[in-house]
């Protein structure tokens, strides 16, 4: 057993944002399944919603975030988040994070504030069109130079400790992790009294996202397993433009190309969102998704298109370096010719349920990030709310964490223990399961759902789940085993919070209940394994 002070997993900008500033006050392993560079955050285009000017105000974002939550935002928790915003942004310049600037009108420099769908103002800070990658770079940068924090890559965790899970009948604690050194084969057993689980969303549970192979719901099926309580996973953001190409997969189309002018169009040429929304293509996610998907279902077209090539071809190259040059090597120049395009699964809205410091059902177990609910999105993250939850919940958890003297868990814990298993030898049926899960969830629980599709899913999940414990109990714990696990738990998790909101709502939309019911239904969708 190895003991630390702070336990965090994942690698994010929440994970790596609350790392930095725990090392300030003890020892840190920060875990993560593959290498730390690999993250949802490190995928992210977009930027940072934040307000910067005066033209702007805290009383329009939060309006603009409780307007594309659709009534299940906590106003107190996105209030919070986005009055501390700008504090945590200057933090993050201080590390080394830079923004892109303009010249204005007085000769000095200020920020090229960007604009996305469901924002009424520009306040959307970028590096290009590669933010993410930014802010990662800088923060693992800083992470490498700290001597109390020590990145253990390729550690899969596996599951909390919990003295629940012990048998004590004290409040139930998390004390730690078990977690599979890829390297060794072995579970190590990791202490201590704060475990950060910032382990991002669960795009791979569907066929189609934009979301890197990571995400694949590992820290909410853990904190279930565990008995925390879970919040709205009914509410699965399909980002409405991903590149729809044959052999480039998961390859996001930023927000941003719609927030300087892209318009969508049909096979024909023809825009269409007029017809769903008065804000067309700068509608929330929600509302464009569900009319591409509208469109590609009424036309029988595999993709629809979103045209920039309107603006002066030295812009698109500037603005959106990445975006031109991934399309390129697809033979497609975005200066002039439309870019063709689906909706993809793409964030998490529902998670762990967690307070606007972290805090989780569990004592000493912290969830921050997209893995968390915190209230923030509430039925439909308004884009790029994401990387500034992160941010603000990360110091958030810090304080909480560190504020006065945690009371010890005097507990000794149980090393991990295999018994009589065998080297998984049927890798094939592994992959095969981890298929169907995704291509059941996008045919069943999608962006337009109905009870019927909801109970199939959850009759298959049923089936899966027996299968993947008993491949659990008798071969030696894989990552691929142990993400398949999880993929199906919070596959079920979805469906089983679908099947509970008789309602539409959002990002859930049933042609069983297409009205929305705020009577019934104006409340967070809860789950808790007894």
């Amino acid at each position: 057993m190895r003991e630390f002070d702070f336990i965090v997993l994942g690698s994010g900008i929440a994970g790596l944002s609350f790392a930095l500033k725990a090392a300030q006050k003890g020892s840190v392993a920060l875990v993560t399944k593959r290498s730390s560079s690999d993250s949802n955050t490190a995928w992210a285009q977009g930027g940072v919603a934040c307000v910067m000017t005066g033209e702007d105000s805290f009383d329009l974002h939060v309006r603009d975030t409780l307007a594309a939550g659709a009534g299940l935002c906590h106003e107190d928790v996105v209030r919070s988040i986005v009055t501390e915003g700008p504090t945590r942004i200057s933090e993050l310049t201080g590390l080394g994070v830079h923004f892109d600037q303009r010249e204005n009108g007085n000769g000095t420099m200020e920020p090229d504030l960007g604009r996305e769908g469901g924002h009424t103002k520009r306040r959307i800070l970028h590096a290009r069109d590669a933010t993410g990658r930014e802010i990662e770079t800088r923060l693992l940068e800083r992470i490498a130079e700290h001597p109390r924090i020590e990145v253990m890559e390729n550690h899969m965790a596996v599951d909390f400790i919990t003295t629940g899970k012990l048998g004590y009948a004290m409040e139930n604690s998390c004390l730690g992790v078990y977690a599979l050194n890829e390297a060794t084969g072995i579970v190590e057993t990791l202490r201590s009294d704060v475990t950060v689980a910032a382990t991002g969303g669960c795009g791979k549970v569907y066929l189609y996202t934009t979301n890197p192979d990571v995400a694949t719901g590992d820290g909410v099926a853990m904190a279930w397993r565990a008995g925390a309580v879970i919040a709205n996973m009914e509410f699965v953001q399909f980002h409405p433009t991903c590149l729809y190409h044959p052999s480039i997969k998961s390859f996001l189309i930023s927000e941003a190309v719609r927030g300087e002018g892209g318009i969508l169009i049909n096979e024909r040429g023809q825009r269409f969102m007029e017809h769903h929304n008065p804000q067309k293509e700068l509608a929330p996610r929600d509302i464009v998704a569900r009319a591409i998907d509208a469109e590609m279902k009424r036309s029988g077209a595999k993709c629809v298109y979103l045209d920039i090539t309107h603006k002066p071809a030295d812009f698109n190259r500037s603005r959106f370096p990445t975006i031109y040059e991934t399309c390129l090597q697809a033979g497609l120049d975005i200066t002039k010719s439309p870019i063709p395009v689906v909706p993809a699964a793409h964030y998490q809205c529902g998670g762990v349920k967690a307070d606007v410091n972290g805090e989780t059902s569990i004592r000493g177990l912290f969830a921050i990030g997209e893995v968390a609910c915190t209230g923030l999105h509430g039925a439909n993250r308004l884009a790029s709310n994401s990387l500034l939850e992160g941010l603000v919940a990360a110091h958030r958890a810090f304080e909480k964490s560190t504020r006065g003297k945690r009371e010890r868990v005097e507990i000794s814990l149980p090393e991990w223990r295999s018994g009589q298993v065998q080297d998984v030898d049927e890798l094939v049926v592994i992959s095969h399961n981890w298929e169907e899960v995704r291509r059941l969830m996008w045919d069943y629980v999608g962006i337009v759902r109905t009870d019927k599709r909801l109970q199939r899913a959850a009759t298959r999940l049923r089936n899966l789940h027996a299968e993947v414990q008993e491949f659990y109990w008798n071969f030696k714990v894989t990552t691929d085993l142990l993400e398949l696990r999880n993929l199906v738990t919070v596959a079920s998790l979805v469906v089983d919070c679908a099947l509970s909101r008789k309602e539409s709502r959002g990002l859930h939309f049933t042609l069983d209940y297409p009205e929305r019911d705020d009577r019934r239904f104006l409340r967070d969708t809860l789950m808790r394994r007894v």
